[in-house]
């Protein structure tokens, strides 16, 4: 029997648009079963509605997973994506997707992650033609729980025998995630108790970059959260607390990945409700 999914409440991170000004986004979370825990983070989804309206530019930053996306006019397997995501958003449309935790999509691929960094692979180079037959499904369900359901039992009847290393991959990247101190790839070495040019070997094998890309996604992730939160304290105090040398240092990364500096993203968020 295939477990129920669930909706995940909490707040996704990384979205850099959180309101549009105009038109109709909705966005939907599920949890996988528990016997796909291990290699699936979520399955998401999101719709919108821009009739009558001009085209809204959605922007995410990256994270260290693997998607396998459908829309309404395409499909694909997403390696890592490496920049900022912009995506025009005009008409109407609606994208599923499986998000993979970071190692999570490794036993499916077969190879090293790594080689489908910023690149689309069709579905059928993964999965043959039963790929075809889960697009087919997926645009045929009304609800994103339906498809979810159709996505969850494609995989279960695919499950790969478990890899200890995915679930290593997996832990470790969790650890960047959670844990602020880890600022540099030496010191997640000495955590996970491994040799630098290993760890190294592990990410582009099963998380498909390396570990220094992750610690500094993470931390840019932090600081664009604590921006849109009104938390963050002075950009000097911000930068040292996610391990840059100086405020400059900082700004030019943000800038380079966001796309504005931190005090003009700021000044665009939209204010806070009123309580």
């Amino acid at each position: 029997m295939i477990g129920k999914t669930r909706q995940i409440e909490t707040e996704p991170r990384g979205v850099l648009v959180p309101q549009f000004a105009a038109g109709a986004f909705r966005h939907e979370r599920l949890a996988p079963c528990a016997d796909l825990a291990g290699l699936v983070e979520h399955y998401w989804f999101v719709a919108w509605d821009m009739q009558g309206h001009p085209p809204q530019q959605q922007e995410t930053l990256p994270h260290p997973n693997v998607h396998l996306v459908i829309e309404h006019d395409t499909d694909g397997v997403y390696g890592v994506h490496t920049a900022r995501y912009t995506k025009q958003l005009a008409g109407q449309g609606f994208a599923f997707g499986i998000k993979f935790r970071p190692g999570g999509f490794r036993p499916f691929l077969g190879h090293a992650v790594a080689g489908i960094a910023d690149r689309r692979v069709a579905l059928a180079q993964v999965f043959g033609r039963a790929g075809a037959e889960l697009v087919r499904q997926v645009r045929a369900c009304a609800a994103p729980a339906a498809m979810a359901a159709a996505a969850q039992a494609f995989l279960l009847a695919r499950r790969p025998p478990e890899d200890a290393h995915a679930g290593r991959a997996a832990a470790l990247v969790a650890a960047i995630a959670s844990d602020p101190a880890v600022l540099t790839v030496e010191a997640l070495a000495g955590q996970a108790g491994m040799n630098k040019r290993a760890l190294q070997r592990l990410f582009q094998q099963y998380v498909g970059v390396g570990p220094k890309w992750v610690i500094k996604r993470y931390r840019m992730h932090e600081a664009v959260a604590q921006l849109q939160a009104g938390a963050a304290p002075a950009l000097a105090r911000l930068a040292l607390d996610l391990g840059y040398y100086d405020q400059a240092h900082f700004v030019r990364e943000f800038t380079a990945l966001v796309g504005k500096p931190p005090g003009e993203y700021l000044r665009q968020l939209p204010l806070p409700a009123a309580p």
